[in-house]
């Protein structure tokens, strides 16, 4: 059995010209990635290896929750921005089996879309909002005929 988290990225600031890979977080972004990476360990959810698109937003966002987890080996892959359906499908299956639990951060709208793919139940991701699912499976090379479940779906209102 593997756990995958699908995250999106934090409030990020649209008060400056900046290119959007740029845009960094808010000060809202920087409050709620920390404090959804601490609700995460303080309730025992283990996450095992952190993969983030390289986006400054995405991986800032990652930062926190790796830093949280003490965790400093961070995976920045750039299909995860702009990404397809396949480069999620893609990141995770080639995912190394050492890991059991793995979180993935990205961007909408296909973050939502790809939730909706692996779980039929269409959910729109708020910022740093937290999606865990139960993989049905022993090795991420399995992921795509693998059952998987949504077990919790966290969002920043509702938890801190």
């Amino acid at each position: 059995m593997k756990t995958l988290f699908l995250i999106r990225h934090a409030k990020s600031d649209w008060t400056h010209e900046i290119e959007d890979y740029n845009r960094p977080l808010n000060e809202r972004g920087h409050e709620n990635a920390r404090g959804m990476a601490k609700f995460l360990l303080e309730n025992g959810f283990e996450i095992e290896a952190f993969v983030s698109s390289p986006a400054k937003r995405a991986l800032t966002t990652c930062r926190y929750f790796a830093e949280t987890y003490g965790n400093s080996a961070i995976k920045k892959v750039e299909d995860l921005y702009e990404p397809l359906l396949e480069d999620f499908y893609k990141t995770i299956e080639f995912t190394s089996d050492e890991f059991r639990s793995l979180a993935l951060f990205s961007h909408n709208p296909t973050l939502s879309d790809f939730l909706t793919d692996l779980v039929g139940e269409p959910r729109e991701f708020a910022t740093c909002t937290v999606a865990v699912l139960s993989v049905d499976c022993e090795q991420w090379s399995e992921f795509s005929s693998a059952k998987k479940t949504l077990t919790h779906f966290l969002l920043p209102r509702e938890i801190l």
